[in-house]
């Protein structure tokens, strides 16, 4: 999955990417509202690699934001657009099934894009399992995934499609559902993707 990532993200450029827009303005009005204003709220990006999200909250002044992705190559093309200020974000190279996160660490867990690649369910069995252990008590969880009309396959791999129902039964009763809403992307190419928004709160 890594070298299929690599490859992706060395050879096109962000704007060639299906899911990518300039600004991600759901996932940053989710992120202002959970966090309440608090600019040292301690946020990761999963999967934030070429994301412009980092650049809008570095500049809206958050200072404890971490990016994690799959892909160096991924993560070196925000090193370089965000030059200077990248030194204040932290950078894990990492899969997310594969590794552990330090515990009750984040404030705000982002995901947009990652979790509807998880296939098989042990992925996605560990992957709530680290969200459920790195996120703070009382923190929150905000998953940007395909809704029930959005693409069966994306870069060549095939993916899973959500509702708000379906995708809080993968993350389970320690979850609690604040909202969801539904959204059509528009893809660098002019077509359209519908995606799913959950945020949640963890339990006390």
């Amino acid at each position: 999955m890594q070298q299929h990532w690599e490859r992706i993200y060395g050879t096109k450029a962000p704007d060639q990417m299906s899911w990518f827009r300039p600004h991600l303005e759901t996932s940053l009005d989710l992120i202002e509202r959970a966090g309440q204003g608090d600019r040292s709220a301690s946020i990761i990006d999963v999967g934030g690699g070429i994301s412009t999200l980092v650049d809008d909250l570095v500049e809206r002044g958050y200072r404890n934001i971490t990016v994690l992705d799959i892909s160096q190559a991924a993560l070196d093309v925000a090193q370089k657009r965000l030059g200077k200020a990248a030194k204040s974000v932290r950078w894990v190279r990492t899969d997310v099934t594969q590794s552990t996160l330090p515990a009750r660490s984040f404030d705000v867990w982002h995901d947009r894009a990652v979790f509807h690649f998880l296939t098989k369910p042990e992925d996605r069995l560990a992957y709530v399992r680290n969200v459920a252990s790195a996120v703070k008590p009382g923190g929150h969880v905000i998953i940007g995934t395909f809704g029930p009309e959005g693409p069966v396959k994306c870069s060549g791999l095939d993916v899973m499609r959500y509702d708000a129902q379906s995708l809080h039964a993968e993350f389970g009763p320690r979850f609690h559902l604040v909202e969801s809403s539904k959204e059509l992307h528009v893809t660098p190419f002019g077509t359209e993707q519908q995606f799913l928004y959950c945020h949640f709160t963890m339990e006390q």
